[in-house]
């Protein structure tokens, strides 16, 4: 005995079992349609589709009592049209879903890279004050080198160059020397806790740019793209 010899009820049972047991999905039938005539009949059953429609949309199965005659409309459908309308709708808040997935995962490598490029303008003035103090330090220096040079003999081309410069420091030599000294500490430490910050937001926009690779990655239509742009070169293969 083959298969074909099976009666119909047979193979119908088969087909509701396989629906119920999750063992048969929506492909699953909708290859058995188109394998023979037979098969296409047996499966536009509506008990088939009615289990497909509760197991795969249980949380539309059971309408509200504000859609009424919505549920009505939807009884009137045969069960096979009524899945392929929720499921395009599922389909949709899905593509929904992903759009904003997107959005937001771009949203966020944004936001880091504004945070980077403020955290490196912090840390260019960081430097350049740095570098100003560092060099209004080497001045006072020259000037207290100056000024102890004075308590010895020098010639006098010398010695009025050292004494015109120690005039022209109009603040006290040592406490501004103190003050420049705590505020070279306080840019390197500031600087130090940039760069800290900065490798780490560096490290949080790798991840939000592989997130983001992640969202944008479709794999049926990356194949679709990727065949679309091949099909040119394929058939120049072919005519060749």
């Amino acid at each position: 005995m083959s298969a074909s010899d099976l009666p119909d009820e047979l193979w119908a049972r088969v087909l509701e079992l396989g629906a119920a047991s999750s063992a048969l999905g929506f492909r699953d039938l909708c290859c058995l349609a188109i394998a023979s005539r037979r098969l296409g009949r047996l499966s536009l059953h509506p008990a088939l589709w009615s289990a497909l429609l509760s197991r795969d949309f249980p949380w539309q199965s059971q309408p509200s009592s504000s859609s009424t005659s919505t549920s009505q409309q939807q009884q009137q459908l045969h069960p096979k049209s009524l899945y392929k309308t929720k499921f395009e709708r599922h389909k949709v808040r899905i593509a929904e879903a992903r759009r904003r997935a997107v959005c937001e995962a771009e949203a966020r490598v944004l936001a880091s890279k504004r945070r980077l490029a403020e955290l490196e303008e912090s840390m260019r003035a960081e430097g350049e004050r740095m570098k100003a103090a560092a060099q209004e330090l080497d001045n006072l220096e020259r000037v207290r080198r100056a000024s102890v040079a004075l308590n010895v003999w020098q010639p006098q081309v010398v010695r009025g160059r050292q004494k015109q410069l120690v005039q022209q420091c109009t603040v006290s030599v040592n406490s501004r020397v103190s003050d420049l000294n705590m505020e070279l500490k306080v840019c390197k430490q500031q600087i130090a806790t940039y760069k800290n910050s900065y490798n780490k937001e560096k490290h949080k926009l790798n991840e939000y740019e592989e997130a983001l690779k992640r969202a944008k990655y479709h794999p049926l239509q990356d194949s679709h793209t990727s065949g679309v742009i091949n099909e040119p070169r394929a058939k120049r293969k072919k005519l060749k």
